[in-house]
């Protein structure tokens, strides 16, 4: 895995080096499935109902995503985190250097995701995507950085699983 050269060379929205950032204070990373995607969505929802709790625990977010800084910060905004810190990565290289690979159709398409986006679409009310923005066979997935290392890391094995954050910031958290 390169990610610690990635590390070293990534620039956020902020025009901060996510190296230099997780010096200051440990930097949950966050690598978003498409916008259209009903668990983007839902870990975007989480993100937002845990952002002031993790902020004062001494954690900075920054989420990676797949489109336009500005159509990304719309959908932000949308679901409450707006002004958050985040990176631009069409291309998808940032996943890919953090081994984030394409989902197969089990990963994607697979019985666990229709189950989970019943219950996240109609129990939870969460909308459902109409429209794909970036790669729909891209991965997720959640990297916990602090002084320019990788101290935990969450590979999702399905395109529905639901990572357990406080778990991951437990080892950094002020």
């Amino acid at each position: 895995m390169q990610n610690i050269q990635q590390i070293k060379a990534t620039i956020t929205n902020r025009n901060r080096n996510l190296e230099e950032a997780s010096f200051e204070k440990p930097v949950l990373l966050v690598f978003l499935r498409h916008f259209g995607c009903i668990f983007c969505r839902e870990a975007m929802k989480d993100i937002g109902s845990k952002r002031k709790e993790w902020e004062e625990k001494n954690i900075n977010v920054v989420l990676v995503h797949m489109s336009d800084n500005e159509t990304a910060e719309k959908y932000f905004k949308k679901y409450g985190i707006p002004n958050i810190e985040h990176i631009s990565n069409p291309t998808c290289s940032l996943y890919a250097s953090f081994g984030l690979t394409k989902g197969s159709a089990s990963q994607l398409f697979g019985l666990k995701n229709w189950i989970r986006g019943f219950e996240v679409s109609v129990i939870k009310g969460t909308p459902i995507g109409l429209r794909q923005i970036g790669d729909g066979f891209q991965m997720p997935g959640v990297f916990l950085i602090a002084e320019g290392e990788v101290k935990d890391s969450y590979i999702h094995a399905s395109a529905s699983d639901r990572p357990n954050y406080e778990s991951i910031i437990s080892c950094c958290a002020a």
